[in-house]
């Protein structure tokens, strides 16, 4: 049996939001596919997931110099305990979905505050001396879904402005997932006669993607 999570961040529901939309039907193509499975929901706008702050960092300095838990503030107890929770738990499943909408030409910032809470040495990537940095995670697989009111995906006019899913590629070939699929759903608000047709193409490739994920 194999964990999933399936990993949002976005507002809105599948009625209102494109990407929430292609989430849910991968979700239950993989789910008809794999019964066995476990997909976790983590709903990022709805999370505990604790900024890189002042005291994080204080509390790592502290137990990086050799300080007990104990002696960390009650803050730095907090932020740094909840933290290792969410690193421990993406490294323990074995599959991932991101869902994200567009914002800015990237993603919403929750999504970044999480890639920040499971980017830690020696949980899912190291570095390794005269070699430099491996990654930890080359037995997982990933998958993102994201939407866009405009083309931004690789090969539009546009591509070099896209820095959502070019992002997540670099953490995921930075943790060392060999597997990493986007599923684009894109042009909505470009074409909007087009904007049904867009989502339904969207919906069957996540649905084919999920078969084999």
């Amino acid at each position: 049996m194999a964990t999933v999570l399936y990993i949002i961040a976005n507002p809105n529901d599948h009625e209102a939001s494109y990407s929430s939309a292609v989430g849910k039907e991968f979700v239950e193509a993989y789910r008809s596919a794999n019964p066995q499975d476990e997909v976790v929901y983590l709903d990022l706008f709805q999370m505990d997931i604790p900024q890189i702050d002042a005291d994080v960092f204080s509390g790592w300095g502290k137990l990086g110099a050799g300080k007990g838990f104990g002696e960390l503030t009650l803050a730095e107890k907090t932020k740094v305990s909840r933290l290792g929770e969410l690193v421990d738990q993406f490294v323990a499943a074995d599959k991932y979905v991101f869902v994200s909408p567009i914002w800015n030409y990237s993603y919403p910032p929750v999504m970044k505050a999480y890639i920040d809470a499971i980017c830690v040495a020696g949980k899912t990537f190291k570095y390794v001396k005269d070699i430099g940095r491996i990654g930890l995670l080359g037995d997982k697989k990933a998958v993102h879904i994201q939407a866009s009111g405009s083309r931004l995906s690789s090969g539009s006019a546009n591509a070099d402005y896209e820095m959502g899913h070019r992002h997540l590629a670099g953490i995921m070939e930075f943790f060392g997932v060999p597997y990493f699929k986007g599923i684009f759903v894109e042009g909505m608000a470009e074409t909007p006669d087009q904007a049904h047709l867009i989502k339904e193409k969207a919906i069957q490739q996540s649905r084919e993607i999920a078969l084999s994920f």
